[in-house]
């Protein structure tokens, strides 16, 4: 599994999960199943795992322990699960790591990574329909240019988008190579891979609908608790850490705190840690992946 994915704050994360090793929990992205086989360590006989990922890579990595529930499908759709599952009263804890996994960044096919020369492909769901070629070729400027600037935080969106729209022109961009080549002249002298790593992140999240998803999972998350339940969360870029912090301060992704008669703030959970735990020098120097982690907790109030 080390091979697939290296878990990132691992005994940090876990450690916060798990109340009680007999409870009921879930792991929302199951990826190389790192997380999920550290949860199984630490439960008892009684314990039980429900984990949820949509790439069927990630599902043959399943182990063979009957305390394990793998489903295949988009953590959007958690709590529906977990009421399918009988558990309407409510689980101990869930945890989401919500980075892509090495897996997905190393197989040149996939179409995540710019160090390959590979099909613009990008879906964690291979059998959605939309590939980031289609974003590519399809979208109009303008919504190239908000998604480049909204998810990927790019400088020069509206240029960048001009130069898509420019060189597909002439021909379709079908692969890394050619959207590399198709931008290629906006790119900044010494920061190249640093600029194409937010241009690919921008198309990675429009692809998977990656915002849309995390925030119907937190909300589902929350339903899926019982009273007491921990919610831990890893998140990688200021977008989504964001979306998480707000969710858990106030109950949306806004941030908007509603209150009720009494002046009480109405959001589902509490944040145990009020600054998010980072990972340690060493992990780092081990793991280069793990540089961007924030591990942010929560109580179901």
């Amino acid at each position: 599994m080390s091979e697939y994915h290296t878990p990132v704050l691992l005994d940090e994360s876990v450690s916060a999960l798990i109340g009680s090793a007999s409870g009921i929990y879930a792991d929302a992205t199951f990826g190389g199943g790192g997380h999920s086989s550290e949860i199984l360590r630490r439960l008892s006989p009684e314990g039980r795992l429900i984990s949820f990922d949509r790439d069927s890579d990630a599902i043959a990595n399943k182990p063979d322990d009957d305390r394990l529930t793998l489903i295949r499908s988009d953590f959007r759709w958690i709590h529906n699960h977990i009421l399918h599952q009988g558990y309407a009263e409510g689980i101990d804890g869930v945890l989401a790591d919500l980075g892509v996994s090495s897996h997905q960044f190393d197989t040149a096919e996939r179409g995540f990574s710019f160090r390959y020369d590979a099909p613009l492909d990008m879906r964690m769901n291979q059998e959605a329909q939309t590939t980031a070629a289609d974003i590519i070729n399809g979208y109009e400027q303008e919504e190239l240019e908000r998604i480049l600037r909204l998810y990927g935080e790019v400088d020069n969106s509206r240029r960048i988008a001009q130069l898509i729209c420019k060189a597909r022109e002439q021909s379709p961009i079908g692969t890394t190579a050619q959207l590399g080549s198709a931008i290629g002249s906006a790119l900044p002298k010494f920061a190249e891979h640093k600029f194409l790593a937010k241009v690919y992140q921008a198309l990675r999240i429009e692809v998977n609908q990656e915002m849309k998803s995390l925030e119907k999972f937190l909300s589902g998350a929350a339903k899926s608790l019982k009273s007491g339940g921990k919610l831990v969360i890893i998140t990688y870029h200021s977008l989504e850490d964001r979306m998480v912090k707000n969710f858990i301060k106030a109950g949306n992704i806004e941030g908007k705190a509603e209150k009720d008669f009494y002046g009480n703030i109405t959001a589902p959970l509490r944040a145990v840690n009020r600054k998010p735990i980072l990972p340690q020098e060493s992990e780092i120097s081990s793991n280069t992946r793990a540089r961007s982690a924030k591990l942010r907790i929560a109580e179901k109030i």
